[in-house]
C-alpha cells in the first residue's frame, strides 16, 4: 500500500507534535511493507528532522498549519484546499491525519483515518477560543473531518466515550491506540547529572518540589494547584517547598491563562513560584526525576501523556478524577476533583510526608508506565491501515 500522512505538527511542541513524531517513528521502523509520504507545509519541513528513507511532500502555503490554528487565529481555507490538492495529485491507498488539529479536505475516495486526541473544544470552549468565529471554524473543520474519515483513532477509552458523546458516533467507528512515553524518560540515579540543570533554577538535588508540566491553559486548571500549593506552604512544615510550572507561557500558540497571574499576586506567590519556560527533553527528564511529586490538575486531558513521562521516571503522581489519567495511570497514583483545592491538599501533604506511600508508588509507576510504548501503538495503528487498504483494494 501507498499511505499518506498529514505530517504538518511534526514540529509542534506540544502533545499534538510529540504524538505525530513518536507514532510516525515507531511506524516507519515497524513497517518495512507498505510505502509511506508524508506531506506538510515548507515551514515545518525546514524545521523538521525528518526520517531520510521516507518521501516528503512539502507544499508553500501562507502560514504555518500550527501557527494559523491558534487560539486566536484561523486556517486559510485557500491553504487547506491546496494542501487537499496535492495529495489528490498522488496515487495513494489511505491517508493518515494523525490530529484534527491541521486537518484539511481531500476531495477523492481514498479511505481516511482521522485522530481526535479528545473533546476539550466540545466541553470547554470557553476554555479554549478567544471568539465565537474561531469556535465556529473549529466546529466546521472537524464536522468535515468526522464526515470523511472511515475511522476515527484516539488515545484512551475516556476519550472514545466523549468521542461517541458529542458526535453522537458509534463506538465501532473509532478506533483506541494509546500514547507512550519516550524511552528518555526513565530513572536516573546518578545525582550529580541532575546538579546543574537544576542550580539554574535555584534548585538542587535536596530541594522538594512539586512539578507540573504542560500548556499554561484555562482547561489545565492551574488555578487548583496553586491555591492547594497556597495552603500547602502556610504550614510550617512544608514551607520550603517549591512548585515549578514547566511549559511554554510565551509563544504557546494556544490559550494562555491570565487570570493565573492575577491569582499569584492575590495570594503573594509571584516569587515563590518557578515558572520555567520551555524545557527540552534532555532536560525535562531531570525535573521529573528531582521533583517530589508530580500533578496534572486540569479539567480534561485526552490521554496526560506528561503523567506517563513523570511514571517512567519513577515519580509519584496526583492527578485528576475527571480526566483520562484514572484509566492511564491506574493504581499508580493519586486522584482529585479538580474542582477542590482541600482535596488536592490532602493527598499532597500524605505524599510528601509518607515515604513508604512513594516508594510504593514510585515501583507502581515503574510498572504501569511499562505497560505502554509507542511500538504497540504502531503495531496497533499498522493493524488498522492494513485492515482499512485491504477492503479498498478489494472494492
Amino acid at each position: 500500500m501507498k499511505i499518506g500522512i498529514d505530517a504538518s505538527c511534526w514540529a509542534n511542541k506540544r502533545g499534538y507534535g510529540r504524538f505525530t513524531r513518536e507514532m510516525l517513528t515507531a511506524l516507519f521502523e515497524q513497517d518495512k511493507e507498505n510505502e509511506y509520504v508524508l506531506f506538510m507545509d515548507s515551514a515545518t519541513a525546514c524545521q523538521s528532522n525528518l526520517p531520510s528513507h521516507v518521501e516528503c511532500i512539502a507544499i508553500d502555503l501562507s502560514q504555518s498549519p500550527t501557527q494559523a490554528a491558534s487560539a486566536s487565529g484561523r486556517r486559510s481555507i485557500t491553504d487547506m484546499l491546496k494542501m487537499g490538492r496535492e495529495v489528490a495529485k498522488v496515487n495513494l491507498t489511505l491517508f493518515f491525519y494523525p490530529s484534527v488539529y491541521t486537518y484539511f479536505p481531500i476531495f477523492n475516495r481514498i479511505k481516511k483515518i482521522v485522530a481526535i486526541h479528545d473533546v476539550i473544544a466540545e466541553k470547554f470552549p470557553q476554555l479554549v477560543f478567544t471568539n465565537r468565529i474561531n469556535r465556529t471554524f473549529w466546529n466546521i473543520k472537524v464536522w468535515f473531518a468526522i464526515k470523511q474519515a472511515n475511522l476515527i483513532m484516539t488515545v484512551s477509552e475516556f476519550s472514545k466515550q466523549g468521542i461517541m458523546e458529542y458526535f453522537g458516533m458509534s463506538g465501532d467507528t473509532i478506533g483506541v491506540v494509546s500514547e507512550a512515553a519516550d524511552k528518555s524518560f526513565r530513572p536516573i540515579h546518578e545525582s550529580y547529572l541532575l546538579t546543574d540543570i537544576l542550580a539554574r533554577f535555584n534548585l538542587d538535588i535536596t530541594s522538594k518540589f512539586i512539578l507540573y508540566v504542560g500548556g499554561i491553559a484555562p482547561h489545565k486548571n492551574l488555578s487548583t494547584l496553586v491555591k492547594a500549593y497556597s495552603k500547602l506552604i502556610n504550614n510550617t512544615v512544608h514551607k520550603d517547598i517549591k512548585l515549578v510550572l514547566v511549559g511554554d507561557y510565551e509563544k504557546d500558540v494556544f490559550l494562555i491563562d491570565k487570570d493565573l497571574d492575577v491569582l499569584l499576586k492575590q495570594l503573594h506567590l509571584a516569587d515563590r513560584i518557578i515558572f520555567t519556560g520551555f524545557v527540552s527533553d534532555e532536560e525535562l527528564v531531570y525535573f521529573y526525576n528531582a521533583a517530589t511529586v508530580f500533578v496534572l490538575p486540569s479539567f480534561i486531558e485526552g490521554f496526560g501523556l506528561p503523567a506517563i513521562e513523570s511514571m517512567a521516571c519513577g515519580t509519584p503522581v496526583i492527578g485528576s478524577k475527571t480526566t483520562s489519567l484514572p484509566e492511564v495511570v491506574g493504581s499508580a497514583g493519586l486522584f482529585f476533583d479538580p474542582n477542590s483545592p482541600d482535596e488536592l491538599l490532602d493527598h499532597l501533604v500524605t505524599v510528601i510526608e509518607d515515604e513508604e506511600l512513594r516508594k510504593d508508588l514510585t515501583k507502581r509507576s515503574l510498572h504501569r508506565s511499562a505497560e505502554f510504548s509507542w511500538s504497540k501503538s504502531a503495531l496497533e495503528t499498522l493493524r488498522v491501515f492494513n485492515q482499512l487498504g485491504k477492503n479498498e483494494q478489494v472494492t
